[in-house]
């Protein structure tokens, strides 16, 4: 047995245990996605940046997740078809359902793209959205969706998306003082 499926299990054995345990799972693996996009965009509407900051973390932010879970992830998936764990190992687990490819996890793509994004611009946000991205994307192992390499490969794609996307974005709609910090690097 792999080190990746044996890590699968250890997570995937938390599930079935009992239904608080099991809520929680689903909490972290399917609705908590949609709050940490809400406490995204709140936290970027009541924050103190100017407003041209703000948009640019916005475009940055959605670029990176769009190119990295429809771009990146969506290409990976065309070339290489890699069943879910239910599908695929016995006595599984199976909380969330699911039916693309497994590898890459799309949302462990979207939502460390996500994290990498706003860590180039606010290092405390950042971390506090690496934290969720992280729990998100434990919380779908332990659903039984996804294998822990499936993971590491989302998060990959998001962080090397995200990051090439900054530095586009910072390149070509740098203020002509924002320009002369970057030449300066």
């Amino acid at each position: 047995m792999s080190l990746d499926t044996q890590i699968f299990y250890l997570f995937n054995n938390l599930a079935g245990r009992s239904p608080f345990l099991d809520g929680g799972i689903v909490f972290f693996a399917t609705y908590l996605p949609y709050l940490l996009i809400i406490l995204f965009l709140a936290l970027l509407f009541f924050s103190l940046h100017p407003r041209w900051e703000k948009l640019e973390i916005l475009l940055v932010t959605g670029l990176s997740v769009l190119i990295a879970r429809f771009g990146g992830t969506e290409l990976i998936r065309f070339f290489y078809h890699r069943p879910r764990p239910f599908l695929s190992l016995p006595g599984i687990h199976q909380l969330v359902s699911e039916s693309s490819w497994s590898f890459p996890s799309g949302h462990a793509t979207f939502f460390f793209a996500m994290a990498a994004a706003v860590y180039f611009y606010n290092k405390k946000w950042g971390i506090g959205f690496f934290i969720a991205a992280l729990l998100i994307s434990l919380g779908r192992v332990a659903a039984g969706v996804h294998y822990p390499s499936d993971i590491v490969g989302g998060a990959l794609t998001g962080v090397i998306v995200a990051y090439a996307t900054f530095h586009i974005v910072r390149r070509f709609f740098a203020t002509p003082a924002q320009k002369t910090l970057i030449s300066t690097y």
